[in-house]
């Protein structure tokens, strides 16, 4: 057959490949067909995603918006602590691999379930280690009937920002200036603040263009409404058109297909992962885009890190041994990237104590735009307003382009029979094969070539703009009470009687540990152990056990680990290659004792322990970096 690839440059690539071979042919292990996927047991090679329809109406440059999208993805000037960045949860095979202070205690996601107490370590700030896994523990991992060792409602995830409120951003300042509280999480140790945890398990950003809704709960919707995560149900989300250059217009957006850009907006105000309490996107447009009466410079695109030369997207324009990159601004790579009329006014947005925005005229001073007025901070300019609508875009242009297709499996299903192992091809059969035929069923959920039923291809005619069950299901790849945690710590989009979590992806999984929701998994065989028990750690009826033999576990194990990974995103390859980075890594000492950072704005702060992730052209490096504690 021909099959014919999109690639990120927006050009196709024909390529004569040879029929799928066993025992992908074979498949018994099968999803419903869909009318994206009439015919699930002859599964396609992994192709593009489309991109919005009428990305053209908001976009001249897409160059200028992939340089845009990845160089706000690594930039740590983004969160309010002028630290963290979109990558410090998603820089290892897109995913974390930290495990310090990775801890949350059962916080964050509803109030009603909110548990500040440390099970795992005892308190923040603590190292985890091999034998904290799984969070489940049995007497017998193949057996869910017997007896519990040990189980905890708390989560492996990834360390963000200190529990702060924000008084207000300053133009040309990568530190946000905020009031530190008192952690109401439990993220202190003896009354100092430590890091706060994300309540989910960070999953990777590798492949994610393929997901239909994003986050585990589906919260991120596939239509991008230029403002928030809730996509056309969120009908008062408006941006600003400048229909003239003093006239400015509210205008609700819509761009189809772009779930990721959807997902950027979220982020960025979460006070657990980027930002201080009371932040707004605007804000952070005026932080980065604003010139204050031209005193104050914008912020250099990655003023913070170096750029390796040869990076892939981002090297022509690296000051090499200097920090950041030679273009002076974001204001440069947004008025390349996007159509004048989301960017050019000379009127000001004014926004009350209610959040409400007035607009206001500037007479004609000759300029092109705002700039060189001195705004107060509840002013705005048009392109400080428009934030949301150009960091989701950019963001997801660049994410769009980390597509792993270069498995051994990918080469094997294009006719490749010896691109897996013996062991490999024994364990991609238990993969696809159901029960009857001793396999595992894997494929039922994570279906090929996607590895997930919640794919674009696989949902297609399915809406997802109404949170309501049934749309919310088995239909676009989410699925109920599956037997990890219960309901009532964490209902994912159910309710505390119904959890509901979308499948994920397996790409790569043998490099983005812990596993799960909730991380409570280290390893593949705890997650293959987890199955073949027949689920059911939730306290729930579970499933039928699996009955696999340790060879097969073995051999399925081996197919996940090797056969799903890519070796570009191993190595760090274009287009996996990224700017520096400097990571939090806890903070010295352990959960019972840190050492204050001697910070003045309110409750003490521990002093942070940053990593350095270096920089990595496009080649990228010859030894990888260790998974999740080693494992």
């Amino acid at each position: 057959m021909i099959v014919s690839l999109a690639i990120a440059g927006g050009g196709i690539v024909s390529a004569q490949v040879t029929p799928n071979p066993a025992p992908l042919n074979n498949i018994t292990s099968l999803p419903l067909a869909t009318p994206g996927d009439p015919t699930p047991a002859n599964p396609p090679l992994l192709t593009a995603v489309a991109q919005p329809s009428n990305l053209a109406d908001f976009v001249d440059d897409q160059t200028a918006l992939l340089k845009l999208g990845k160089a706000l993805f690594w930039d740590m000037q983004l969160g309010s602590d002028g630290v963290q960045s979109c990558a410090s949860c998603h820089f290892h095979a897109g995913a974390d691999n930290r495990s310090k202070n990775q801890i949350n205690p059962g916080s964050g996601l509803l109030e009603s379930l909110k548990d500040i107490t440390f099970q795992v370590g005892g308190g923040a700030n603590y190292q985890l280690t091999a034998a904290d896994f799984p969070f489940h523990k049995l007497a017998d991992p193949n057996d869910r009937t017997s007896t519990i060792i040990s189980d905890t409602n708390d989560i492996a995830s990834s360390q963000g920002v200190f529990n702060s409120v924000l008084k207000n951003t300053v133009p040309g300042q990568a530190v946000d200036s905020t009031t530190s509280e008192p952690d109401p999480d439990g993220f202190q140790v003896n009354g100092i603040n430590v890091r706060r945890v994300a309540p989910r398990n960070s999953p990777t950003v590798i492949n994610a263009i393929f997901n239909k809704l994003q986050f585990w709960d589906g919260r991120a919707k596939e239509t991008f409404n230029g403002v928030n995560p809730k996509g056309a149900t969120e009908l008062s989300a408006k941006v600003y058109k400048a229909t003239k250059p003093k006239e400015l217009t509210a205008v609700s957006v819509s761009l189809n297909n772009s779930s990721i850009a959807s997902l950027v907006t979220g982020p960025l105000l979460s006070e657990f992962e980027t930002s201080a309490d009371g932040r707004t996107l605007p804000q952070i447009g005026a932080k980065f885009l604003r010139k204050k009466g031209q005193k104050i410079k914008s912020l250099r695109p990655l003023a913070k890190q170096f750029v390796d030369p040869q990076d892939s997207v981002l090297g022509s324009d690296s000051r090499s041994r200097q920090p950041g990159l030679k273009i002076a601004s974001y204001d440069q790579l947004i008025r390349k990237a996007f159509k004048k009329q989301w960017w050019k006014s000379k009127s000001i947005i004014q926004v009350d104590s209610k959040g409400t925005p007035t607009i206001l005229a500037k007479n004609d001073d000759g300029n092109e735009s705002e700039e060189g007025q001195t705004l107060p901070t509840n002013q705005f300019s048009l392109r400080d307003w428009n934030f949301s609508l150009f960091s989701g875009l950019a963001m997801q242009k660049y994410i769009s382009t980390l597509v792993s297709d270069k498995t051994p499996f990918d080469q094997f299903q294009a006719g490749n029979t010896n691109a897996l192992t013996a062991q490999e091809k024994s364990g991609l059969s238990v993969f696809v094969n159901n029960g009857v035929n001793g396999g595992g069923s894997c494929n039922v959920c994570h279906t090929i070539p996607e590895f997930t039923t919640a794919s674009v291809r696989r949902t297609a005619g399915v809406a997802s703009t109404d949170s309501t069950d049934p749309l919310i299901s088995p239909t676009n790849g989410f699925f109920p009470n599956f037997g990890v945690t219960p309901a009532s710590d964490d209902p994912g989009a159910g309710s505390t009687s119904r959890s509901l979590f979308k499948a994920p992806a397996l790409r790569n999984v043998g490099l983005t540990a812990p596993y799960m929701h909730n991380g409570g998994m280290a390893t593949l065989e705890q997650v293959v152990d987890f199955y073949n028990r027949g689920r059911g750690d939730d306290g729930g009826p579970g499933a039928p056990p699996l009955n696999l033999t340790d060879a097969k576990k073995a051999d399925l194990v081996a197919f996940l680990r090797n056969g799903l990974t890519d070796q570009r995103v191993l190595l760090e390859k274009a287009p996996f290659d990224h700017p520096q980075l400097f990571i939090p890594n806890g903070h010295p000492g352990n959960q019972s004792s840190v050492t204050p950072s001697g910070n003045s704005n309110g409750t003490p702060t521990a002093t942070d322990q940053l990593v350095e992730i270096p920089a990595v052209g496009r080649n990228g490096v010859t030894t990888p970096k260790p998974n999740f504690l080693g494992l």
